[in-house]
């Protein structure tokens, strides 16, 4: 029976991270601040505790996981109205290359080392910081780059020119499985894509993934 329970606590504290992940947003699994970082580590060492705990412990941990979300949330609300706390609990960006000139202090600020900073670089692409005009450390660790105006990529408007905007890659058949909300988005249904597939010779089980790229073309690789 005590098997049974803790397997039980276990999928229920999945649950409430889960849930209480989805209300803090995305970025609590993506481009964390020092703050969502601190606060990861402590919920999900709660949550592991929750998965075993028993009676009464188990309502403590409970509360103590509802608690953190909840501040973690209300902080998210309050920075997002307020910029100077919001400078206060994620920090703002330090410049740490501009004109040509390193700035040291910054450097101290952010606990960087050169080396560290010339390895972001070379990660970013940059391996002659001559290219860049100003460097950046955001509030979430990573480095931002602006290249001189001569050192960046030609544009079409650079060019004279005016192609055709991009549309995104809808995927509509992925192994095996038809995704009718992109087909109906790309203006067709599964009348014309199966037609198509017949065309090629190919059912929708012989197909690893179809999509619709620019201009309306379908884009198919059959299963290997």
């Amino acid at each position: 029976m005590s098997y049974l329970t803790t397997a039980l606590t276990a999928l229920l504290s999945i649950a409430a991270l889960f849930a209480l992940t989805k209300l803090m947003g995305c970025r609590q699994v993506s481009q964390l601040s020092m703050f969502d970082y601190i606060n990861g580590i402590t919920i999900g060492s709660i949550a592991a505790e929750l998965a075993t705990a028993r009676g009464e412990d188990f309502w403590r941990w409970l509360i103590a996981l509802v608690v953190y979300a909840l501040v973690a949330l209300l902080l998210s609300v309050a920075t997002n109205k307020s910029i100077h706390l919001q400078g206060w609990i994620t920090g703002r960006p330090l410049v740490l290359l501009q004109n040509g000139r390193l700035n040291a202090a910054n450097f101290r600020r952010c606990r960087l080392g050169v080396s560290e900073f010339l390895t972001q670089c070379r990660i970013g692409g940059w391996f002659d910081l001559e290219g860049l005009d100003t460097v950046l450390m955001e509030a979430n660790g990573s480095l931002s780059f602006l290249p001189k105006e001569g050192q960046r990529p030609a544009t079409p408007a650079d060019l004279g020119q005016a192609p055709d905007q991009t549309t995104v890659p809808l995927s509509v058949l992925q192994d095996g499985q038809v995704l009718s909300g992109n087909l109906r988005a790309a203006g067709h249904d599964e009348a014309w894509l199966d037609r198509a597939l017949t065309g090629r010779q190919l059912g929708r089980g012989d197909v690893f993934l179809a999509y619709i790229g620019q201009g309306g073309a379908l884009r198919i690789f059959p299963r290997e």
